[in-house]
């Protein structure tokens, strides 16, 4: 797949006059972060622009710019298709697959606005009208932070674009550590703060924000819920909706959970299960080569990255744990690959 020209780019947003930025059901760190980000530099050139979401975000992102202006699907149905259809562009971030913004997805489809697709996963889907595609970036945010250069100029970027961008280059690197920062990543971070993101700031948002719930839930969940199955370097954790409900559970509680397990020595690969409203939403973390972006895909209708992917789960909380440990013999060669 080749990327589209700046030149053609710049040409598409000169020329639009009203436009929607869309991204992934349950938007985290980069999916909002790349979204505002973008809006602002849009909002900037004159631009009747939107981010729609299409659920709620958690609480820890609400204090970003321009957040609370972001509409959201699932709460008004109409007021999005009417955004929807009168936009000539519609930029698709952090995702690459119609089926990641369920009914969302079929409205943006039959619309007649052309589609650009800013993202960093594997394997987009070839439905789209434009790519922006880099699956080496860390971040979502990253790749609009080279879009808005690519198109404009290093100098439009400015503190409230900086703040959104490096949220989310932030969250996406589990704070710059894991393999996908890069030199470059540290580079574009820098620019970042130069023009106004307060980088402490922003880290005590987003991580030292916790209520007293989430903290017990995190607690209850290392305590009494982490089970590992040392013999195929595996861990997983699994909550019910009652467990959640006992916690207080708000949207984003659970994020980061997932990645504890992997802070134990000889855990190659970590799984998170919760059930909520009936569906069973799972998220995997790995070390080294272990590509769980291929095993979400195979056995979850899952995917993302080789070391973080996500999938959900049409089985009960119980079957869909016990599917998990029955493939893992099949792929202990692969866990045990350094």
């Amino acid at each position: 797949m080749q990327k589209t020209p700046f030149s053609i780019f710049k040409k598409l947003v000169t020329k639009a006059k009203t436009i929607s930025i869309v991204t992934h059901v349950n938007p985290d760190g980069d999916a909002m972060g790349s979204s505002l980000g973008l809006y602002h530099y849009l909002k900037g050139k004159g631009k009747n622009v939107k981010v729609i979401v299409p659920n709620a975000f958690p609480d820890f992102l609400a204090w970003m710019p321009a957040s609370k202006q972001s509409m959201v699907f699932e709460k008004n149905e109409e007021a999005v298709k009417k955004q929807i259809n009168k936009s000539e562009l519609v930029f698709i971030l952090d995702f690459n697959n119609y089926n990641r913004i369920d009914a969302l997805g079929e409205l943006i489809r039959n619309s007649a606005s052309k589609k650009i697709v800013i993202d960093h996963h594997q394997k987009p889907d070839t439905v789209f009208d434009y790519y922006f595609h880099d699956e080496k970036a860390s971040s979502t945010c990253e790749l609009i932070y080279d879009f808005v250069c690519g198109i404009d100029s290093k100098k439009v970027v400015d503190k409230k674009m900086a703040t959104c961008l490096y949220t989310g280059i932030m969250t996406d690197t589990g704070s710059f550590r894991f393999s996908s920062t890069t030199q470059k990543t540290f580079q574009v971070a820098a620019s970042l703060i130069e023009a106004g993101a307060q980088n402490a700031t922003i880290y005590a948002n987003v991580y030292d924000d916790y209520t007293q719930h989430r903290l017990k839930l995190l607690g209850y969940c290392l305590h009494e819920k982490l089970v590992f199955i040392p013999e195929y370097k595996a861990a997983y954790m699994a909550l019910s909706e009652e467990e959640l409900k006992k916690f207080g559970f708000k949207k984003g509680d659970t994020e980061g959970i997932v990645n504890y397990a992997l802070s134990v020595s000889g855990i190659e690969l970590s799984a998170f299960f919760s059930e909520k409203e009936g569906a069973i939403r799972i998220s995997f973390r790995s070390k080294n080569k272990f590509d769980v972006n291929k095993f979400a895909r195979a056995h979850f209708n899952g995917g993302g990255h080789i070391n973080a992917a996500g999938a959900k789960s049409d089985l009960s909380l119980k079957d869909t744990v016990n599917k998990f440990i029955e493939l893992l013999p099949k792929h202990k060669t692969e866990l045990f690959k350094r």
